[in-house]
């Protein structure tokens, strides 16, 4: 136990001291007790109030109903650049039919124009679109559509004859176009100039950015916002394959309306002001606490060393000094600090002086993350739930070590497997994609479509494939699974002795007190 790390010690060598030091012996080791003890301990020890207690139950309160209402506000906000992605792909992507963009492609020189094409309806979005949808202007005019692509200086390619003669400097021509100007789609090239050289054709990118204003949340009573939509369309054609692969992305931007006006009052921005404000308050008092109980523990620990030096001649080990450290402050420091800088910027996304929701939704998660797992720490003021606490805590350092040895295992797999199958199977296409494949085989999730997917082209990859993916699974998802949770049961039965034996010495020693 924690609390009898040093007290054990002291207690065994106070014979051996004179009176006077046996009386600073036992007052050091009260001091030791007493730091030891859980708030609980305290309160009835000496009657004071586990005010961090109470303020850590106070602040997982109102940062869980802080997450819960910025999850609200972010949903909205997400849905509203979705299905304008998805409105974008309709428009400007031709007989698009809600399938993955990746695999929108055309084949021939008719479809690539005509794909084109659907791209100059920017001209006349305002009267075509069912959305609120407006141009970005800059100095009084409009933005244009910019269309541009690139493609090799000079090439001479006859495949027939297993010849080609090649410049491979890229070159880069761009034309504009401007919002409502007439444009007859039948004189396309004749009136934007636009004409490809497919033998040499690398790419063709367009860009164009449109406005739109997020509506829905008025009736949430929150101030809408003003989107900028940065859209980027390439026509991709640098694997000269005979698909030009086309791909849309949105690049969205989220700034304060200039001129605005609601009918009514609103007053959720101000109580989610008011909620925020709290939030830090809390956690600027949680963290003035913490650290003040660190730096106790840490003059303690140096006060502990000296004495065992300066009475008992001993040096104390660095695995004791580190049990003055109490991990759990450390977590709530932390947890701390990032809610004061998410509820920060979460205060300027509502006062619309920011707009990076992913940067403010990153730290709120992750300290609502530490929050939560902070609650364990409080489960352990009860031995049952601390058995469970102290076992983690001991397998930890062999559950690392384990995970180690099994990653260079797993990174083994990795390597060979996008090597070797990677020409052969989609999902060991890419590195990372290797990894989500063989981390999805270890929990049996998908074994039999990435069994069935393997093409039977070469039947020497497809052997090794069977040998490489039977392999794979009965070592990990059998053998080094089982015994990662052998280390934790070994662990837990341990503990779990060990408290049943100091269960039966305190029995012990509470009947031979009620003897005497």
């Amino acid at each position: 136990n924690e609390r009898t790390l040093s007290c054990h010690c002291t207690r065994c060598l106070i014979s051996r001291q004179n009176p006077g030091d046996s009386i600073v012996v036992e007052d050091f080791r009260r001091k030791l007790k007493y730091f030891f003890m859980n708030p609980c301990e305290k309160y009835r020890a000496r009657g004071r109030k586990p005010w961090k207690l109470m303020l850590q139950i106070l602040k997982i309160a109102i940062i869980t109903f802080q997450l819960v209402s910025f999850g609200l506000s972010n949903q909205m906000m997400v849905t509203f650049k979705d299905e304008n992605l998805m409105v974008f792909k309709h428009l400007f992507l031709k007989e698009y039919q809600d399938q993955r963009v990746d695999r929108y492609a055309v084949y021939t020189k008719t479809d690539s124009y005509l794909t084109i094409v659907p791209f100059f309806q920017f001209i006349n979005l305002q009267n075509l679109t069912v959305g609120n949808h407006g141009y970005e202007t800059m100095q009084g005019g409009y933005i244009p559509l910019i269309l541009c692509q690139e493609f090799y200086r000079n090439s001479n390619i006859s495949p027939g004859n297993d010849t080609f003669n090649i410049d491979p400097h890229v070159d880069k021509e761009c034309i504009s176009i401007y919002p409502l100007e007439p444009l007859d789609d039948n004189s396309l090239s004749k009136d934007v100039n636009l004409s490809l050289d497919f033998k040499r054709l690398l790419s063709v990118n367009i860009y164009l950015t449109l406005k739109a204003i997020n509506l829905q949340t008025v009736r949430h009573h929150v101030f809408p916002d003003c989107y900028d939509f940065t859209i980027t369309i390439e026509f991709d054609n640098r694997a000269c394959s005979g698909r030009i692969k086309i791909n849309l992305e949105n690049d969205v931007g989220i700034n304060e309306c200039k001129d605005w006006n609601v009918a009514g009052t609103f007053m959720k921005n101000n109580q989610l002001l008011l909620i925020d404000s709290m939030v830090i308050i809390a956690c600027f008092m949680s963290l003035i606490l913490c650290i003040r109980s660190v730096c106790s523990g840490t003059q303690l620990q140096l006060h502990y060393t000296a004495f065992f030096h300066t009475y008992y001649g001993k040096t104390v080990s660095w695995s004791e000094r580190w049990e003055f450290v109490n991990g759990w402050y450390i977590l709530i420091i932390v947890s701390d600090t990032l809610t004061i800088a998410g509820s920060a910027l979460k205060i300027g996304i509502q006062t619309k002086d920011l707009t990076n929701y992913d940067v403010c939704s990153i730290l709120l998660g992750a300290s609502t993350i530490l929050v939560w797992v902070g609650v364990i720490r409080y489960l352990g003021f009860f031995q049952k739930y601390n058995i469970l606490i102290l076992t983690l805590r001991a397998a930890f350092p062999n559950v690392i070590r384990f995970s180690c040895c099994a990653g260079l295992i797993y990174l083994g797999y990795c390597f060979c497997g996008w090597i070797v199958l990677g020409p052969y199977h989609e999902k060991f296409r890419t590195l990372d994609k290797v990894t989500e494949c063989l981390f999805s085989l270890i929990i049996g999730d998908d074994s039999y479509s990435t069994f069935k997917k393997m093409r039977e082209k070469n039947y020497m990859v497809w052997l090794f494939s069977r040998l490489y993916l039977y392999s794979f699974i009965s070592l990990f998802s059998y053998m080094l699974l089982s015994l990662f949770i052998a280390f934790i049961t070994d662990t837990y039965e341990t503990i779990k002795v060990s408290f049943a034996l100091q269960l039966k010495v305190w029995l012990k020693n509470s009947h031979s007190q009620v003897f005497h």
